[in-house]
């Protein structure tokens, strides 16, 4: 009786290590292939993103690159399935200037695009976005305080009818007024909704025209939110912390 309860022990081992081999397999696969998760460490892209959303990223939507595996092999250049994408799109992709750090931000110009700031209004190929007056934000202080604050909100309307919200924190800030920037081909132009708060394309020292290769997926749907501040591991403070209205809200 020894040796067959050993057997059955071993066996038993034996196939809970494959099981959690194959799950793992497939956790690698999702992760590659399907869709990545991420959360919201910065405050550049309220009020569509907020510090503590956690979202998934699908990667399929614009084919992939060396970005899309896990710890960036050279294994190949450019993409392959690619497909280009839409204006507007909210897309994770790796800063080219360190390949090992992820932004999140918003496609604005297309290769070939003429992008420029006049007084806080965006200019695209020399023609104004059509931008509405909202009620202020009013919530965690976009513009870098721990305080609640009331913000000046937009909707920018792009040329290809996406809609989303925007917000001035500073009327005539730094890059509220900038020159005329032209996308490079295989280029994008990546711009935060909160301008006056964002590291993006309008800094060409920092973050600049992003290659098309560098792109790692599209923000599709938040998943879980909590208020900036918390942890999502702290299970005592969601009945609170927990932000329930934008669970499960698709990004726009």
């Amino acid at each position: 009786m020894g040796v067959t309860s050993g057997t059955k022990t071993e066996s038993g081992v034996g196939e809970t290590i494959r099981v959690v081999i194959h799950a793992l397999l497939i956790a690698l696969v999702i992760r590659t292939f399907l869709f990545q998760p991420f959360n919201i460490p910065s405050g550049s892209m309220k009020a569509t993103l907020l510090v503590g959303d956690y979202l998934f990223v699908s990667k399929y939507s614009y084919g992939y690159s060396r970005y899309s595996i896990p710890f960036s092999p050279p294994l190949f250049s450019g993409r392959v399935f690619g497909s280009e994408p839409s204006r507007g799109d909210v897309v994770v992709f790796r800063l080219p200037k360190d390949t090992t750090t992820d932004y999140i931000k918003r496609v604005i110009g297309m290769p070939g695009d003429r992008i420029q700031m006049k007084e806080g209004l965006l200019y695209i190929n020399d023609t104004p976005v059509q931008r509405e007056r909202l009620p202020d934000f009013v919530g965690e202080d976009p513009c870098g305080s721990d305080a609640t604050a009331r913000v000046k909100q937009w909707r920018e309307t792009l040329p290809n009818g996406v809609t989303y919200k925007t917000l001035d924190c500073v009327d005539n800030g730094f890059y509220d007024n900038t020159n005329v920037y032209v996308v490079p081909a295989g280029h994008f132009f990546m711009m935060g909704d909160n301008r006056d708060n964002s590291t993006d394309s309008r800094v060409l020292s920092a973050v600049g025209y992003v290659p098309f290769e560098n792109l790692v997926g599209r923000a599709q749907m938040i998943f879980f939110s909590i208020a900036e501040g918390g942890h999502a591991w702290e299970v005592w403070r969601w009945p609170t912390a927990v932000r329930w209205n934008r669970i499960f809200s698709f990004v726009r």
